[in-house]
């Protein structure tokens, strides 16, 4: 008998919704005005906002885009990072393939692009690129496409969007009271069912799969599941899903944020990532044991983990989150089939077409792209270099429960980062990851993290800066 569950789910079954120009002019949502999105560095949502027409004649141009300064990702509030200067600037080009209507103002659509050199530059090899190295989406591009190219290998990615309803940032009040799942979260009436569900027709109207919401177990807390898709449109989506729920919330008087754990008491936000792996040779994936590829992958997501907090755990409230006993992923280097107090879980694990990883080490203050780009990093240098997993599955008891001993028996040792700082100097240490990532996206990276820690915590008071922090994020 056939004990397999979940939905199957491959790279071929995935058919994203796809809106193309001719949506913006005819079909019954009407557009008068493009908003052209970024995501920098320390994850702001950015846009300009270009009246249909004008939108119209920039499609027409030789090289589509808005010419946006180069200082723009390297900015934190109104201070520019050590390295980034008010000088040039980048040519940032229109990706059609990403438009999607904006639910919560009617008549507005968005859309995304790439960073690009106005005037192309001379590479190493001596060709000519107009590539931005600092751009997260040609970041993430890139490593996909070498890992698909060379390595026969593909991913499909989901996500879980954690998230707080305020109904004041100062003082911080939720909008409610409620336990984990409970009903009296989505009380008939109530504002935050209304914002909920509005939440819900928004993602659908854009094209975002939604699989479901739910109360989460922090005070005013929620989460939004989304579908599986090619890790480039996965963390498209995900910035469109932010935008969606920050957008909707205000229009009812409330402030959404993703801040990592606004109320020590109890459960702190996050943005799990579940990750499939896929093989494009016809490797079979078996019930009985992980795949070649899928264990390489993992082995070396956590070989250079505590490298990737630096990208996917970025602030230093994200480190408020991340501890022992709290179900957020612990603070061991380690994997478990369904076992929420490791980093990296393994769940499905004997149902081979919808078997998957849920990353754990990701929350809200990350940008999607960046820290995507970190974990396939990562996960390139594993399959390229058949990296063997040497840690042991910890199905039973945490590994912050077991003795020493124990956690050497699993092949565990080694701690995750326990601030940004250690994060960060984890980072500067792991040689391979910063080669595939690039040195000078790393460099400007670096230098744009100790940037938003000064900034984040200028106010030398807890509380102020908390307040500061959920306005942020």
């Amino acid at each position: 008998m056939d004990y397999s569950s979940g939905v199957v789910y491959t790279t071929e079954s995935i058919q994203p919704r796809k809106w193309n120009v001719k949506h913006l002019t005819g079909g019954t949502l009407g557009c008068s005005y493009v908003r052209i999105y970024w995501v920098d560095l320390v994850n702001i949502r950015r846009c300009r906002v270009v009246p249909i027409e004008h939108f119209k004649r920039l499609l027409q141009a030789n090289r589509p885009g808005v010419n946006l300064a180069k200082v723009c990702l390297g900015l934190v509030y109104l201070t520019a990072a050590p390295g980034f200067l008010p000088i040039g600037e980048y040519l940032y080009s229109i990706d059609v393939a990403t438009l999607k209507p904006c639910p919560f103002a009617p008549g507005h659509w968005a859309v995304q692009g790439f960073f690009e050199e106005k005037t192309p530059i001379q590479e190493a090899d001596g060709s000519l690129s107009v590539r931005v190295n600092l751009c997260p989406r040609t970041l993430l591009r890139r490593i996909i496409d070498e890992i698909k190219q060379f390595h026969d290998t593909e991913f499909l990615v989901g996500f879980e969007s954690e998230f707080i309803l305020l109904k004041s940032t100062n003082p911080i009040e939720p909008v409610n009271i409620h336990d984990w799942s409970a009903t009296t979260g989505l009380l008939a009436g109530s504002v935050e069912a209304l914002v909920l569900e509005e939440i819900a027709d928004g993602l659908q109207t854009a094209g975002i799969a939604l699989e479901m919401f739910h109360p989460e177990a922090a005070p005013g807390q929620y989460e939004i599941v989304t579908g599986p898709l090619a890790p480039l449109e996965a963390a498209d989506a995900l910035i469109y899903t932010r935008e969606i729920i920050v957008q909707t919330a205000a229009k009812h008087g409330l402030h959404a944020t993703f801040a990592p754990r606004p109320f020590m008491t109890s459960a702190g936000s996050s943005t799990h990532a579940h990750i499939s792996v896929h093989s494009t040779s016809g490797e079979p994936k078996l019930a009985e044991k992980m795949s070649k590829y899928e264990s390489e992958f993992l082995a070396a997501v956590l070989t250079h983990l505590p490298a990737i907090a630096a990208f996917t755990l970025p602030t230093a409230a994200s480190y408020k989150r991340m501890a022992d006993g709290v179900w957020s992923g612990g603070t061991y280097v380690c994997w478990g089939t369904e076992n929420r107090e490791a980093p990296m879980r393994l769940t499905n694990a004997t149902s081979p077409s919808s078997r998957n990883f849920e990353a754990r080490f990701i929350d809200g203050t990350a940008n999607p792209h960046v820290a995507l780009a970190a974990v396939f990093a990562a996960g390139l240098l594993g399959i390229r270099e058949k990296v063997t997993l040497e840690i042991q599955d910890c199905p039973g008891k945490s590994a912050a429960e077991m003795t020493e001993e124990e956690r050497r028996a699993l092949g565990i040792t080694t701690r995750m980062p326990l601030s940004i700082t250690e994060a960060r100097e984890a980072l500067e240490r792991d040689s391979a990851l910063c080669e595939v990532l690039g040195k000078d996206l790393v460099e400007a990276y670096l230098s744009v993290n100790k940037t938003l820690e000064t900034a984040l915590g200028s106010d030398h008071d807890e509380t102020q800066e908390l307040i500061r922090l959920v306005k942020f994020y």
